[in-house]
């Protein structure tokens, strides 16, 4: 049982250490997020850039869309009639 006794006291030592190094990770990546922020780097730190589109593309967009409908409601009418 002594021998179980200094097994397990060595691994709760590790153990901390190993929390510890966690710790210092956690730290650094952290830094490297701040510095990443704004920059090409930052979707690769778990941030996204907003997209924006414009009113003219809205537009364009919603004329196609609406074009399409149009469209599909003429093939409605007709297999009806």
């Amino acid at each position: 049982m002594a021998n179980m006794a200094g097994t397990l006291r060595v691994l709760t030592l590790e153990r901390s250490q190993m929390a510890g190094q966690v710790r210092n990770l956690d730290k650094a990546i952290s830094v490297l997020r701040k510095l990443a922020k704004g920059t090409r780097l930052s979707v690769l730190a778990g941030g996204r850039k907003k997209r924006t589109m414009s009113a003219a593309g809205r537009r364009k967009i919603a004329g196609a869309q609406k074009a399409r409908w149009a469209k599909w409601r003429a093939t409605q009418s007709k297999k009806a009639a």
